[in-house]
């Protein structure tokens, strides 16, 4: 699934354009309560595109859902508005951005109960408004198509950035997102916080349980975490024993209290953890040195806790970043 800021952008892309669309259409109708009605869902649209385009990024999942939602009922207000069928049709076709939206944002399952709403919503609407039956059904059969195909196009895309273990996103889908939360930090001026996660003594579990107790655990610290961390967070397993998490929005004090809270909750499984706050003219490399060297500097100090990097703590080199070696 996309991230939060990839939900807002493109969701505010597609209300955006619909809104657009819409209006094209109105001047298209005659002067009436009619044109007044479906002009000013027109220009909701465009408000809420650029509200969701301001601040949809810091709100939870569940907005997602009720925007899309809200789409779907605000889409077929306008097929039922429209004063002839030709016109409910061309309305009609907005929710191929609902279909886009829901196979993007969300899990198969939720995907598709999405379009399943919008299906029988926009069905119900159309017949309504006078377009004949086999006209809707063969509408319906290309919103289903359409919703296929996306799927299908996202799972290819989204198995390239998948570590298979864990479910987590690889070092391929972190470096993306670090780059699109660095952009949008610079811009903003918000925070952004970069976490390292590594198993301790993780050899040891591998040479004395075997490898499948290993990936029990690797598993097990991936589920907490995901449950645990705030919605916009994005985690990520670099492969071996070492996962990676940013954290938009969060300093890196709040950072390393919402990572020691997580690390405390299975005492079992013990993590050394480094932190590190973007500044601005930091690059990615930059940033994730400074997350490295405070892993290093919890492993020094026995293992087993966090640490923030913090200013007077050796230079940050330049160059590309990759994981240290333990």
């Amino acid at each position: 699934m996309a991230t939060t800021r990839v939900m807002a952008r493109t969701l505010a892309t597609f209300y955006a354009f619909g809104g657009a669309a819409g209006l094209l259409m109105v001047a298209d109708i005659e002067p009436g309560g009619r044109r007044t009605v479906l002009a000013v869902f027109c220009c909701a649209a465009l408000v809420t595109a650029a509200a969701v385009a301001r601040w949809g990024a810091r709100g939870p999942r569940w907005f997602f859902h009720a925007a899309v939602g809200a789409a779907t009922f605000l889409i077929a207000g306008a097929v039922l508005l429209a004063p002839h069928p030709i016109t409910s049709m061309a309305a009609a076709t907005l929710v191929t951005f609902i279909v886009v939206d829901a196979h993007f944002f969300f899990s198969p399952r939720l995907a598709l109960a999405h379009l399943v709403v919008a299906i029988v919503t926009i069905t119900v609407a159309l017949l309504l408004s006078g377009v004949g039956p086999g006209t809707t059904l063969g509408f319906d059969l290309m919103l289903a198509s359409v919703g296929i195909v996306i799927r299908q196009l996202v799972a290819l895309a989204s198995s390239a950035s998948l570590d298979p273990l864990t479910g987590l996103s690889n070092r391929r889908g972190f470096d993306s997102a670090l780059d699109e939360l660095m952009s949008e930090a610079s811009r903003t001026g918000d925070a952004l916080s970069a976490v390292l996660i590594d198993v301790d003594h993780f050899k040891s579990v591998n040479d004395t349980y075997g490898h499948e107790e290993g990936d029990r655990v690797l598993r097990r610290v991936a589920d907490v975490w995901r449950r645990e961390v705030p919605a916009g967070a994005f985690l990520a397993r670099h492969g071996g024993d070492e996962f990676s998490l940013l954290l938009p929005g969060v300093t890196g004090n709040a950072a390393l209290a919402l990572v020691r809270r997580v690390c405390a909750i299975d005492p079992a499984i013990s993590l050394s953890c480094g932190i590190a706050q973007y500044r601005p003219g930091d690059s990615a490399s930059q940033l994730m040195r400074s997350a490295d060297r405070a892993l290093y500097d919890a492993k020094t100090l026995g293992r087993g806790r966090a640490e923030l990097f913090v200013d007077g703590s050796p230079a940050r080199a330049e160059g590309s970043w990759a994981p240290r070696l333990r």
